[in-house]
């Protein structure tokens, strides 16, 4: 119950103080629309609108850039991990792509593969790839050496090391990669939905809604967003406890 509370709890407090900012006029209403009619003005894009479509296309665009981006990035990272030298000599390439704003990798992306769902895919892929990239090469390179040592000790190969103790060691850091992959991901995609000749998705609604000053629909589609994000974190946060409860033993 404490853990369901103390959520709702947060969650009911934020939405008492954008009421009390309504009440206190803190910005025009046109701009800062009350709770009440933002919930309306969504649940009717729900109801009659095409909220609920454009919804499951940016989840379409997500998993999709997420399962590109976990095939490339965790065996990828694995291989390097293994190599650690390898990986050293790479690393500044990695680093610096994902460091870099996805945003300003757009342009590069549309000119290979143009103004259609592929850059979206593409980019939000190329993103959540690197992060997973990097999680999987550290969660080997860091295994504990012990438990290596020991696998050559009874005579496991090189192969056998890095399946059956490296890539268990690196499980707990290659699902946190995979949980900030898959949030970078729906970031990408939804800013890809604004600004890269999208007819449907989350970020579609939300640059139309806020060109035609419909402000309660433009804060809905965004909480509708930030609700999503939080679910897939969520599962993953529950996928980590259930699958890698041996994490830091």
């Amino acid at each position: 119950m404490k853990a369901v509370v103390a959520p709702l709890a947060g969650a009911l407090g934020f939405v008492l103080l954008w009421q009390l900012a309504v009440w206190l006029q803190v910005a025009d209403p046109v701009l800062l629309p009350a709770p009440l009619e933002t919930f309306r003005d969504t649940w009717r894009a729900f109801t009659t609108g095409t909220l609920g479509f454009d919804l499951w296309r940016t989840v379409q665009r997500t998993a999709l850039s997420f399962v590109i981006a976990t095939l490339i990035g965790v065996p990828l990272g694995v291989a390097l991990g293994a190599k650690e030298r390898i990986y050293r000599a790479v690393e500044f390439v990695v680093d610096f792509f994902r460091s870099t704003p996805a945003s300003a990798l757009f342009p590069l992306f549309l000119i290979l593969f143009g103004p259609g769902e592929g850059t979206k895919v593409a980019v939000a892929a190329f993103g959540a790839a690197l992060v997973i990239l990097f999680n999987a090469a550290y969660g080997v390179m860091n295994a504990r050496r012990t438990r290596v040592l020991a696998a050559r000790i009874m005579g496991a190969g090189q192969g056998r090391i890095l399946f059956d103790v490296l890539v268990w060691e690196a499980l707990p850091q290659i699902l946190v990669g995979m949980r900030g992959g898959v949030s970078l991901a729906l970031v990408i995609v939804v800013v890809a939905e604004m600004f890269i000749g999208s007819t449907d998705g989350l970020g579609h609604i939300v640059i139309n809604a806020q060109m035609l000053f419909e402000s309660g629909l433009m804060y809905g589609v965004i909480f509708v967003a930030g609700a999503l994000g939080y679910a897939l974190n969520l599962l993953f946060l529950v996928m980590e406890k259930r699958f890698v409860h041996w994490a830091g033993k």
